[in-house]
C-alpha cells in the first residue's frame, strides 16, 4: 500500500524561533499553536464605525491564546530537566499547562480559585492528568505557586514567567503579516496584563509602528462574569499601564452587562463563539468607538471553554 504523507504543521516557537530565547536545538513541545485566523467582521464593522479585524485566538489547540506562551514555557522547563510545572489560574492558564505538561510527559500542578473557575476549563485540565488543588483565591494560588518554584520543586508558568509573554507576542508579529501593516488600534481583554505587554512588546520588535492600546477590564474584578479576567490584583500592572499611556490607549472598566451583551452580539452577529471574557475589547470599542479606524479585537478563548454562560 502507497503511504501518502503528512501534512507537517510547523510549530510556533520553531517558526519565530530566531525571536524566542531557546537554545539551538531545543527540543520544542508542540501541539499546533499559532497561525490563528485574522477574520475580517464586516457587519460589526459597519455597526461601530471601523475597519474591524477578530484575531481568532480560540482556534489555538486547548482554545485560547495562552498556548502560545506554553510552547515556549514548557519547552525551556524540559531543556532544563524539570519533572513538574505548577501555575495559578483562573482556567486557561490551567488547561494550557496541563496539556503541554502532559505533551511533554511533566507532571503539572493547577492552583485555582475555589469556585471561580468555568467547567469547561477544569474538564480540560483533569482529562489530562494534571493535579488540582483549590484556594480561596487566585492571589493566594499565585503566591502559593511561587513558593513552590522557589523550593525548586516546580517550575511556574504563569505570565510572570518571561518565557510566557515571550510566547505570546507571536501573535503582533502574525498580525502585521496577515495585515500588511500594524493595525491603527489593538482592542483586547484585560485581567493579568500579560498579554497587553506581550502586544507591545511583540509590535515593538516588528519595528513597524504600534497601535493603539484599548485595555479592556470589568469594573469589578473580583466577582465578574467574565472569570477569565475575574482578577484582583493584576500581576503586571505597572507594565500594562505604561503599555497603554505609551501608545496613547485607554484602560476601559466595564459592567458585566456590557461585556455580555457584547459577547451576545459577537456570536450573532459574526459567528464567532467566545467565553464572555474575550468579548471585553470588543465591548470596550461599542462604548467609544475610533471612527474610521482599522481595528483589531483579540478574541481570547473559545466559548466551549465556560459553556454554562450560555444559560
Amino acid at each position: 500500500m502507497k503511504l501518502v504523507s503528512a501534512r507537517v504543521t510547523i510549530p510556533l516557537a520553531e517558526r519565530y524561533r530566531d525571536r524566542l530565547p531557546l537554545a539551538p536545538g531545543t527540543e520544542i513541545v508542540s501541539l499546533g499553536e499559532g497561525s490563528t485566523p485574522l477574520l475580517e467582521a464586516p457587519r460589526l464593522s459597519e455597526r461601530i464605525g471601523v475597519e474591524l479585524w477578530l484575531k481568532w485566538e480560540g482556534a489555538n489547540p486547548t482554545g485560547s491564546f495562552k498556548d502560545r506562551g506554553m510552547t515556549v514555557a514548557v519547552s525551556k522547563a524540559l531543556a532544563d530537566g524539570a519533572k513538574s510545572i505548577v501555575c495559578a489560574s483562573t482556567g486557561n492558564t490551567a488547561a494550557s499547562a496541563a496539556a503541554y505538561a502532559a505533551r511533554a510527559g511533566l507532571e503539572a500542578l493547577i492552583l485555582h480559585p475555589e469556585g471561580a473557575v468555568a467547567r469547561g476549563k477544569v474538564a480540560q485540565a483533569v482529562a489530562v492528568g494534571a493535579k488540582l488543588s483549590a484556594r480561596p483565591s487566585f492571589d493566594e494560588a499565585l503566591s502559593d505557586a511561587r513558593e513552590l518554584e522557589a523550593k525548586g520543586t516546580h517550575v511556574l508558568v504563569n505570565s510572570v514567567n518571561p518565557l510566557r509573554i515571550e510566547g505570546q507576542k507571536t501573535a503582533a508579529f502574525e498580525i502585521v503579516e496577515e495585515l500588511g501593516a500594524t493595525p491603527e488600534v489593538l482592542a483586547l481583554p484585560y485581567g493579568g496584563g500579560g498579554n497587553l505587554c506581550a502586544y507591545a512588546i511583540g509590535f515593538a520588535e516588528e519595528g513597524r509602528g504600534t497601535p493603539r492600546f484599548v485595555a479592556a477590564e470589568a469594573s469589578e474584578r473580583a466577582t465578574t462574569v467574565a472569570s477569565a479576567i475575574r482578577i484582583s490584583e493584576p500581576a503586571h500592572a505597572d507594565e500594562a499601564q505604561q503599555a497603554v499611556d505609551d501608545s496613547r490607549g485607554d484602560i476601559v472598566a466595564l459592567s458585566d452587562t456590557a461585556i455580555l451583551d457584547a459577547w451576545r452580539l459577537l456570536a450573532r452577529e459574526e459567528g464567532v463563539f467566545c467565553e464572555p471574557s474575550s468579548a471585553a475589547g470588543l465591548a470596550a470599542l461599542i462604548a467609544d468607538p475610533p471612527r474610521d479606524a482599522r481595528v483589531v479585537c483579540v478574541i481570547t478563548g473559545h466559548g466551549l471553554k465556560d459553556p454554562d454562560a450560555v444559560r
